[in-house]
């Protein structure tokens, strides 16, 4: 796209208008449960996944991630009854009670049970809803002439996949990839495993920036027969606040005699689609929201099959910059598809911030939230083991900031991470009966909060990150081994770090960060085996300052009330406070539990101790927060030093 377009879509915000675009105006992979077939009473239901298809046009893929039931999509260009299935050869097919509306913030579905089965135990589903943007993706439909011809698109870049199905006719969805051997030359097929087809598809013609060329087969191009096209781009550089970055790729990677491979997006992944291109082999979708996780028994579904979701191995791990592959094959040549993960900057604190408060039952039961999960924080109010769990891990995985023990396995924990819902198991982290849970839920997003996984190297190494932002508050913890959990603050120097699982002052030890301060695109890490040991994985909980929205600091003890202005209007909704000169636990204070001009409940992070409901140690301020004269050395002395994280 030529830079003057560019700037033209930058201003208008795309196709839709308002600023900048951002892979969260234009996909999203959203999961719900069904409340159609086999439910009672059998109900559609909205889903609102903020992508505007009633006035930009897009595309929905569903799959029942329970069953067999196939892959149905729809789009806008042939409307909501209209559909087609991934895994089939079959004509698009006219049904109600599927697809019933596109939305201006997502769509619509009735009672059908392939898009809204809501049976027990068969009623969880995936919708992927793609956009049409400019650098991103558009559908084209088109009538054949038998010969060839070229198909307008405003794609405004060169496409990077095409796939095209015969609308009239039984036919294989035929797909145009760059990645394949010789791209203009060589098509696969959605709905088989098979290896790269030799064939004039596309008339051995490369696509352009304004057209596509298809040649005279029946899966193409036949006379008279009617087609569409879901046209997707490459690397198109005109998304993000500055209109400098990609979204989505597609490409090629090559795995090794071991069946691993590191692939280089520049950008960390939510979705990957990838095919054995050299041979045959399955289609795979990979997403974040259904378990693309760094150590994780991997969930997959196949376009190319109508099987259930399956999992059970790891095959793919995430990384700030891409991911790696394992035990996919060996020696072999896959083609993949890959699009950005969300990096649209918040506006609120309740857009990335949530307290939630319940008790526990000890049996599977699913609890509505206002924001996308990606880490939390549990805590038992009447005295239990405190955990960290994130999304980048897999919510099976958890990790106790109360002392220095190894990464546990709980499959009986979060079981779904939803877009608005957490399904808890019967596990003892989050749902012991007779226990009172809070948790500290909190969204990734630019400016305020990153999560990430590294491997040691021995020797002094800069992690990537994709906080947009240079971080001020930043936990590591080694997963694989018992040690501790150091922590890097801006407050203090690149020298100097203070443990999370500890009461215990700052230390000055230049082998935590190598003496090195973090930038807005890596942190340092130097020899110490509790951050950097050669064997070993680790995982990253990153913070920043975002104004409205979050404050890193560092306040001075009086003996007297403070007040520590944190640039907000409604005051802090949770604040974590440690005493860095001296001995302190970490504190935790929420509104969710009260904070008040009266007595305020905290909770300690370092300690399984209960509740402690009983003492007035911070009062609300509009700015931030008020430390009050009768809080303890540990959070309040004369000649103390204090750190927070604050959140509006």
């Amino acid at each position: 796209m030529d830079p003057i377009t560019r700037q033209a879509i930058a201003v208008a915000g795309g196709a839709g208008g308002g600023g900048a675009t951002y892979v969260d105006d234009v996909f999203s992979t959203f999961l719900y449960d069904g409340t159609g077939s086999g439910a009672s009473p059998a109900v559609g239901q909205t889903i609102n996944n903020g992508i505007d298809l009633s006035g930009e046009g897009g595309l929905v893929w569903f799959k029942n991630r329970d069953t067999t039931y196939p892959h149905r999509i729809y789009d806008t260009e042939r409307g909501v009854n209209e559909f087609l299935e991934s895994n089939s050869t079959a004509a698009e097919v006219n049904a109600t009670h599927g697809l019933t509306a596109f939305n201006s913030n997502g769509f619509t579905i009735g009672t059908m049970p392939q898009l809204n089965e809501g049976t027990s135990g068969y009623e969880e589903h995936v919708s992927w809803t793609f956009r049409k943007a400019p650098g991103f993706f558009d559908v084209v439909t088109y009538t054949g002439n038998g010969t060839n011809q070229s198909i307008a698109h405003n794609l405004g870049s060169v496409p990077g996949c095409i796939m095209i199905k015969n609308l009239s006719s039984t036919a294989h969805w035929v797909v145009y990839h760059r990645g394949t051997s010789v791209p203009a030359e060589k098509a696969l097929v959605l709905n088989e495993n098979w290896a790269e087809d030799d064939d004039v598809y596309f008339n051995d013609t490369a696509p352009t920036s304004t057209h596509f060329t298809v040649g005279p087969k029946t899966q193409t191009n036949a006379n008279n027969e009617t087609y569409v096209a879901y046209i997707f781009a490459h690397d198109d550089q005109s998304f993000g606040t500055d209109s400098d970055e990609s979204i989505i790729k597609c490409d090629s990677f090559t795995v090794n005699s071991s069946g691993e491979a590191t692939v280089n997006l520049g950008f960390e992944p939510q979705l990957v689609i990838t095919k054995n291109a050299s041979g045959s082999g399955a289609w795979f979708i990979f997403d974040s929201m259904r378990g693309m996780a760094a150590g994780g028994n991997d969930a997959y579904l196949r376009p190319d099959t109508n099987g259930q979701e399956s999992g059970g191995s790891n095959f793919i791990e995430p990384t700030a910059n891409g991911f790696e592959i394992k035990n996919l094959g060996s020696n072999t040549t896959f083609v993949y598809m890959a699009i950005r993960r969300p990096h649209k900057p918040p506006t609120a604190g309740t857009e990335v911030f949530q307290n939630l408060n319940y008790n526990g039952t000890s049996a599977t039961v699913t609890r509505s939230t206002n924001i996308l999960v990606d880490a939390l924080i549990t805590q038992r109010t009447n005295a239990g083991t405190p955990y960290f769990l994130d999304r980048v891990r897999g919510f099976s995985k958890y990790m106790q900031p109360d002392n220095v023990y190894t990464e546990g396995t709980q499959t009986t924990n979060i079981t779904t991470a939803a877009n608005n819902f957490l399904e808890m198991g019967s596990g003892a982290t989050v749902n012991y009966s007779g226990k009172n849970y809070l948790l500290s839920m909190f969204k990734r997003a630019p400016g305020f909060f990153d999560v990430v996984t590294y491997k040691g190297s021995g020797t002094s190494q800069a992690i990537s990150h994709n906080l947009k932002a240079v971080p001020e508050l930043i936990i590591v913890k080694v997963r694989d081994t018992s040690d501790d959990w150091p922590v890097y603050n801006a407050p203090n120097t690149a020298s100097d770090y203070i443990n999370l699982n500890s009461n215990s002052s700052t230390t000055s030890n230049s082998t935590r960060w190598n003496n090195t301060s973090p930038t807005s695109t890596v942190f340092t890490v130097g020899t110490d085996g509790s951050v950097n040991n050669s064997i070993r994985k680790y995982v990253a909980y990153l913070f920043a300052t975002l104004d409205g929205i979050s404050k890193v600091g560092a306040y001075s003890g009086t003996g007297y009330d403070i007040n520590v202005d944190c640039g907000f209007t409604n005051g802090a909704r949770w604040i974590m406070i440690k005493r860095t000169n001296g001995t302190g636990d970490w504190y935790i204070f929420n509104t969710l539990r009260g904070i008040n001009s009266g007595n305020d409940p905290y909770m300690v992070l370092n300690s399984n101790a209960a509740e402690v409901t009983n003492t007035d140690y911070i009062d609300p301020l509009n700015a931030g927060f008020t430390v009050t004269s009768s809080a303890p050395s540990a959070l309040n002395a004369s000649g103390g030093y204090y750190l927070f994280l604050a959140i509006a």
